[in-house]
C-alpha cells in the first residue's frame, strides 16, 4: 500500500504554546497549483485578547532585561534558523517562490536578526542624549520600550516581511501579538517554533493567522495595547486604525508593504519608532571656593 504522508497540523501562536484557535474555526492554503497544502486557524477576537495578555505578562520581564542578553537571544534565532534553512526554503517554494528566491529570502531573513542583534546593546547610546539646561542639574533623554504592540506583517512576504517587523520591535525591548500573512502563513508559524525553542521568553511574540478585514478593529482598540505597527496597504484600514488610535493615544507606525531585502529594512530607526524618550534630572553639586559646597 502506498504510504499517507502524516502532513503537518499548523496552530497559532500564543504565549509560548501552540494552541487550536478558540474560534475553532480555519481557512486553506493553497500553493501555485491551487492545491490545498495546510488549513490554518482563522483566529478570533478571544485569541487577540488572549496574546495581549500573554503579551502585557512578558512586558516588564523583557524590557527589564540587558541589552545585551537581548542581542544574545536574537543571535540565537539566527542560529535556529540557519539551522533550518532547508524547511524554510521548501515552505516558500510550496508558496509560490522559486528556489533562488526562496534561498535568497531565507538568507536575508537570518541576516536581519544578525544586524537587530547587533543594535540591541548600541541603540540606546545612539539616541540618548546629554541636555542643555540653565540650572545646577544634569539633564539625561534616554529610549524606553513602550510596551505591548500590534503588528499586521506584510501580506506578500511569508518569513522576511514578517521578521522585518518583528526583530526592531523585540530589540528595542517591546513584546508583540502578529497578523501573519493571510495567504502565506504557513512560514510564519513555523518561525514560531523556531521562537518557541530558542532562548526567546514565552509571550514576547505572539503569532496568530486569520482575516485582516475581521481582526484590524480589535488589533486597533484595543486599550491595552500601545502602539500597532501596519504593513499593509488597505487605505480603509488605514484611516480605521488612525481613528482608533486616537480611543488611548496609540503610536501608529506605517511600515513598507513590499520588501525586496533592501538595506533600509535595516535601520535603528525602526527600534526608535517604538521608543519613548524619558528624561531625568540629577543635580550637580556645586563646589566653591576653597572647597566648600553649596
Amino acid at each position: 500500500m502506498e504510504r499517507i504522508d502524516v502532513l503537518k497540523t499548523y496552530k497559532i501562536y500564543i504565549g509560548g504554546a501552540f494552541p487550536r484557535t478558540e474560534s475553532g474555526r480555519f481557512y486553506p492554503i493553497y500553493d501555485t497549483k491551487k492545491k490545498i497544502i495546510a488549513n490554518m486557524c482563522l483566529s478570533s477576537r478571544k485569541d487577540f485578547r488572549n496574546a495581549v495578555v500573554a503579551a502585557r505578562s512578558a512586558s516588564n520581564n523583557w524590557s527589564g532585561r540587558s541589552a545585551f542578553n537581548r542581542s544574545q537571544i536574537l543571535y540565537r534565532i539566527a542560529e535556529m534558523l540557519e539551522g533550518r534553512k532547508a524547511q524554510f526554503i521548501s515552505e516558500l517554494m510550496a508558496l509560490g517562490s522559486t528556489k533562488i528566491n526562496a534561498e535568497k529570502e531565507v538568507s536575508q531573513t537570518i541576516d536581519l536578526w544578525i544586524h537587530y542583534a547587533g543594535w540591541c546593546d548600541k541603540y540606546s547610546a545612539l539616541f540618548s542624549s546629554v541636555n542643555p539646561v540653565a540650572s545646577s542639574h544634569f539633564n539625561f533623554s534616554i529610549p524606553e520600550a513602550m510596551g505591548v504592540v500590534s503588528v499586521i506583517a506584510p501580506e506578500n512576504s511569508a518569513l522576511y516581511g514578517l521578521c522585518a517587523v518583528i526583530a526592531p520591535i523585540i530589540a528595542g525591548g517591546n513584546v508583540c501579538i502578529v497578523l501573519a500573512s493571510e495567504t502565506k502563513a504557513t512560514s510564519a508559524i513555523s518561525f514560531a517554533e523556531v521562537l518557541q525553542t530558542s532562548d526567546l521568553p514565552a509571550s514576547v511574540v505572539n503569532i496568530i493567522t486569520g482575516n485582516e478585514t475581521e481582526l484590524i478593529a480589535h488589533f486597533s482598540n484595543h486599550m491595552d495595547v500601545n502602539a500597532i505597527v501596519y504593513a499593509r496597504s488597505n487605505k480603509n484600514h488605514e484611516k480605521l486604525i488612525v481613528e482608533n488610535c486616537a480611543l488611548n493615544v496609540k503610536r501608529y507606525i506605517k511600515r513598507e508593504s513590499k520588501w525586496q531585502g533592501e538595506a533600509n529594512d535595516h535601520s535603528p530607526y525602526h527600534i526608535l519608532d517604538l521608543q519613548e524618550i524619558k528624561t531625568t534630572w540629577h543635580p550637580i553639586e556645586n563646589i566653591g571656593v576653597g572647597g566648600a559646597k553649596y
